[in-house]
């Protein structure tokens, strides 16, 4: 299995790189070389830092490309930044425009009694009927380090709740996304990598 590994220079990729290469997958990893946008059998998008920094996609043809892509029915997993890039936009940056697969925009965490950002092991709330989260149990951990959010909605898979509830994970067709790293989230995060090497298209969104 084959999966393209789009670099925008603000993802962490080198986990992702490894949990890829322990699951048998052949990675490769392009920073502008559309070709291999359009030859992928799976995509994903790892991301850190600043909303500000997916406008690199953008500039360098690689939204469009992802876009056609997905139109194909390739499977894209966006992670962090990745999963909110998927979203119409960031209050991070609101002149920075996301993907727009989903209408809805992504906010800071309110101020309270607990930090921001969050940063640590949260359980998910699963949704019945994730096929990229079969087999992860209600409860089960996984690590996060952010300080914006998506809101829960009909393409959420999965909730976790800090400050209030938020969407942990989103999947709608071949299109999905986690809040949190699974690649730094040990046996749960190599179920939903396994899920998503698995994955077998039903249709396509976007």
């Amino acid at each position: 299995m084959r999966v393209t590994v789009i670099d925008y220079k603000a993802g962490n990729l080198t986990s992702v790189l490894k949990t890829l290469a322990h699951l048998g997958a052949e990675a490769i990893v392009t920073d502008g070389d559309l070709s291999l946008v359009e030859t992928a059998e799976r995509i994903v998008l790892p991301g850190v830092g600043n909303f500000a920094a997916t406008s690199r996609l953008d500039s360098t043809g690689l939204t469009s490309a992802i876009r056609s892509a997905i139109a194909r029915g390739v499977p894209f997993l966006g992670i962090c930044v990745g999963m909110q890039w998927l979203f119409a936009g960031s209050s991070e940056a609101p002149e920075q425009p996301g993907f727009g697969c989903f209408p809805e925009f992504c906010t800071r965490f309110p101020d309270g009694k607990e930090k921001v950002p969050h940063v640590g092991w949260n359980s998910l709330e699963v949704r019945k009927g994730s096929r990229l989260l079969a087999g992860v149990e209600p409860g089960e951990f996984v690590y996060f380090t952010h300080s914006f959010r998506a809101p829960v909605t009909e393409v959420t898979a999965a909730v976790t709740e800090y400050i209030e509830p938020f969407a942990a994970a989103v999947e709608r067709d071949n299109v999905m996304g986690t809040q949190f790293h699974p690649e730094k989230s040990g046996a749960t995060g190599l179920k939903i990598f396994k899920n998503f090497l698995a994955w077998q298209a039903k249709g396509a969104v976007c």
